[in-house]
């Protein structure tokens, strides 16, 4: 076992079965042993790749999505800019350098980052050193003001609850110890309760079926639809999941960029779960904001002008650089690569109208 192996089968030993939230929160951010907080995860040395690392043309894109929504707003002299869960840094460096091409959206923006890992908050202080930022461990330390938030594969890494239906009615997954003392899923005794958590759509599955809910991640949509709802401007969410709530269990664990047993070695392999954008998009819209999509990845790139960006930099490059490019538009945009599975959802004050990328 993992040193965080045996701390969590003590924990079961002397307290019980652990919901599978519970078990995801400690395995990624475990202060002393969470997958987090000990390393680098990102790129072809780590365990997965994100968009930003594959081109710098994603983060550009994105940036020049921030500008565009900033004038929409009537380009106010102060808007926080925020990032969560900013990675390395790629993305809001590349946001940050095409904003440039627009007056005064520099120096308007306020950056805000957040970020528990220390590890990482001292690569993006690396990647964003000619920039001020101010670091938060969550979007309740964010000041008050109008902001325009990023989040790229963020709500994937956030704790979700598991359910089975069985025929008396919703149980809890669980995290058990087996016979042998080792990590393994059980079920909690049926309750009323447990479908309370689920989506009205789901409520009413046949036995049989696996259903996720995300309390963490509901939370945070609510928080930021009420605050672009009560001091405007908008939050993109950049994710994979599906776009309508379904049943279907999607929690994964991934290491060295191959499938990784979920239970095994815990705090060694990255544990993800598919983002439900239609609850997302609810619990916003409850709170105040007004829901634009989900629209595509592929469809969402190409609306704000991904082919003219490609071709833009192949002007200058290299034979290698040129199909090094070209893989990265494609891998990006297509349907088969990132440009379906992904998809792009906006929290928006009701008074911005459609934005770019929505329409």
């Amino acid at each position: 076992m993992t040193p965080l192996a045996e701390r969590i089968a003590r924990q079961i030993a002397s307290q019980g079965p652990i919901t599978v939230a519970d078990y995801m929160a400690q395995v990624l951010t475990d202060p002393r042993h969470g997958y987090y907080m000990t390393g680098d995860p990102f790129g072809q040395r780590g365990d997965f790749v994100t968009a930003p690392e594959i081109s710098q043309m994603f983060g550009e894109l994105i940036g020049l999505w921030c500008v565009d929504t900033w004038q929409r707003m009537g380009a106010p002299d102060r808007v926080l800019l925020v990032e969560l869960g900013p990675g390395r840094g790629t993305l809001m460096a590349d946001a940050l350098r095409a904003a440039r091409v627009v007056p005064g959206f520099s120096a308007a923006a306020e950056l805000h980052l957040v970020e528990v890992s220390p590890g990482l908050r001292a690569r993006q202080r690396e990647a964003l050193r000619d920039y001020r930022a101010a670091w938060h461990d969550g979007v309740a330390g964010l000041p008050d003001g109008s902001l325009l938030l990023v989040a790229n594969e963020f709500f994937d890494a956030l704790p979700v609850r598991q359910f089975e239906r069985i025929g008396r009615g919703w149980c809890e997954r669980m995290v058990v110890l087996d016979d042998a003392g080792e990590l393994a899923f059980g079920l909690s005794p049926p309750s009323p309760a447990a479908a309370v958590l689920l989506p009205e759509a789901l409520q009413t599955a046949p036995p049989g079926s696996l259903a996720e809910v995300s309390p963490a991640a509901l939370g945070i949509a609510t928080e930021l639809g009420r605050r672009v709802g009560e001091q405007g401007g908008a939050a993109l969410i950049i994710d994979y999941g599906r776009a309508e709530s379904e049943v279907g269990a999607s929690l994964q664990a991934v290491r060295r960029h191959a499938a990784h047993a979920v239970l095994a070695e815990p705090g060694s392999a990255d544990l993800t779960a598919h983002v439900d954008f239609a609850a997302l998009a609810r619990a916003a819209g409850e709170a105040g904001a007004q829901a634009q999509g989900p629209v595509a990845q592929g469809a969402f790139l190409r609306r704000l002008g991904l082919a003219a960006r490609a071709k833009a930099l192949l002007r200058d490059a290299t034979p290698t650089q040129a199909r090094d490019i070209a893989a990265a538009e494609r891998r990006l945009a297509d349907a088969d690569q990132m440009g379906s599975l992904f998809k792009a959802l906006a929290l928006a004050h009701p008074a911005l109208g459609p934005l770019a990328g929505f329409a």
